[in-house]
């Protein structure tokens, strides 16, 4: 059986530069990665504690330009060791909005989303 926990939660920024210096200078995280996604347009950034490998936040930039004012969170991640059987176990429970496929990002992390009931986004993530 799959091994999951709670990898990291997603925030929807306007401007990751300046919401990168909050987080790192003020809230005290540090900066794992950064990267662009391959889809070209969205930029993401990777932030942790006590330099591990581990990210607990997640900054997204230019996935929507219409943000609330108070900013969203955009998903939280659940961690697996094995994303292939995760997501043939989620496929089989015919859970409604599930992607079509798993992507890779250029890292080699791996994902997909579905939906919860009230539609919020939920990721499964491989490191």
């Amino acid at each position: 059986m799959t091994r999951r926990r709670l990898d990291h939660v997603g925030i929807v920024v306007r401007d990751l530069d300046k919401t990168l210096a909050f987080y790192t200078e003020v809230v005290g995280l540090e900066l794992k990665g950064r990267l662009t996604h391959t889809n070209g347009v969205i930029e993401l950034a990777f932030l942790g504690f006590h330099g591990e490998d581990e990210t607990e936040v997640e900054l997204i930039q230019g996935y929507s330009d219409s943000l609330p004012a108070e900013g969203t969170v955009h998903h939280f991640a659940v961690s697996t060791d094995n994303i292939e059987e995760e997501y043939a176990r989620v496929k089989s429970l015919n859970v409604p909005h599930l992607d079509e496929e798993i992507v890779t990002l250029p890292n080699g992390h791996r994902y997909f989303f579905i939906h919860g009931p009230e539609g919020e986004n939920i990721e499964f993530f491989q490191r």
